[in-house]
């Protein structure tokens, strides 16, 4: 059905927004034939709830779209985004999670608002958002703060470097296109990255995370034995944890999906570290591409109109070799 979609498996990227995407068609929804610009537009109540730059270039711009960084659904199903409260210019830990409605009335102060070391807001005016507009008011009338400035972005727009720098049409662009990364033979963690890699290689499920501490047993390609530490074992519980690693199947996409250990005999393992890499990963990060030394420069007019000249070393050294799995069923019949 419309709501029910075959995985997008090309990366863990693809695979982790694909299970965050927020749709306005299907049933109960809307058409793309009746959908005016008002529908499809960036609205003040999408900010932390829905990500304004991640949505299709084609006749579905505007009606899906992904969810953002930090935002969740509550049992009435509507999206919620979290805040950090302020009291008297004074920022506490606590944090509320609003819907657009509720917040609508708090005077909302930005991440990136100066505080000093006591967490007190020290600027004479702070930008913040209230009655759905951008305005700027006294640190005192502020009652509430954003958590992070990457929750208003979806987890493909907040893997971009530097966004902030970059022009919206371009960043649509490049959250879109980093999920049709292929995984490469050999992963390369990026060298500039933004501190989101780590998360969406653990939370896209395609790496082995240790479910209890302890110690390595045994480790081949296949499997990882982890002798359990003492204080980690309730009782009636196994004292071993077993990992079986995915060797070289195929994804939906084609692509292969092959798992390789981290670890070596003996290694102390707490909950939750990486164990393994999966496709697309290097060392426990998000890998989507190669680190490549380029040059900006005219060539012989081999590079006019966005055309790119590479070594022949990249082809030697496998950087852009890729694994394809296919599956072909033949049907041989015996007619006498």
């Amino acid at each position: 059905s419309q709501l029910s979609q075959f995985m997008d498996q090309n990366n863990p990227l693809s695979e982790i927004t694909h299970k965050r995407r927020v749709s306005a068609l299907g049933p109960g929804g809307l058409t793309r034939e009746r959908a005016g610009f008002e529908v499809r537009d960036v609205h003040p109540t999408h900010y932390g709830r829905v990500c304004p730059i991640e949505t299709p270039e084609g006749p579905n711009i505007g009606l899906i779209n992904s969810l953002a960084a930090y935002a969740r659904t509550n049992q009435y199903g509507f999206l919620e985004s979290p805040y950090r409260v302020v009291k008297d210019a004074l920022v506490t830990d606590e944090i509320v999670f609003l819907s657009a409605i509720e917040e609508a009335d708090h005077v909302i102060a930005q991440a990136s608002a100066t505080m000093n070391d006591k967490k007190v807001l020290i600027d004479e005016l702070v930008a913040v958002r209230h009655l759905n507009e951008f305005t700027v008011k006294a640190p005192e009338d502020v009652t509430l703060m954003d958590v992070s400035p990457k929750q208003v972005v979806s987890v493909a727009a907040s893997l971009i470097p530097f966004l902030e720098h970059d022009d919206a049409n371009r960043a649509l662009m490049g959250s879109n296109m980093q999920r049709q990364a292929v995984p490469t033979l050999r992963a390369d963690k990026p060298l500039v990255g933004t501190g989101m890699e780590r998360n969406v290689a653990r939370d896209s499920g395609v790496c082995v995370v240790a479910r209890r501490g302890g110690v390595i047993d045994s480790v081949d390609a296949s499997r990882i034995v982890v002798r359990v530490a003492d204080d980690e074992v309730e009782t009636g519980e196994a004292g071993v944890d077993i990992y079986n690693l995915t060797k070289y199947t195929r994804s939906n996409q084609n692509t292969c999906i092959n798992q390789r250990p981290l670890v070596r005999k003996g290694d102390r393992v707490q909950r939750s570290d990486i164990m393994a890499d999966g496709p697309s990963t290097d060392m426990g990060e998000l890998a989507l591409g190669q680190n490549m030394r380029i040059a900006f420069m005219a060539w012989n007019g081999y590079n006019f109109e966005d055309s790119i000249c590479l070594s022949e070393r990249v082809v030697q050294e496998d950087r852009f070799t890729t694994i394809h799995i296919q599956e072909l069923t033949c049907v041989a019949r015996d007619t006498k």
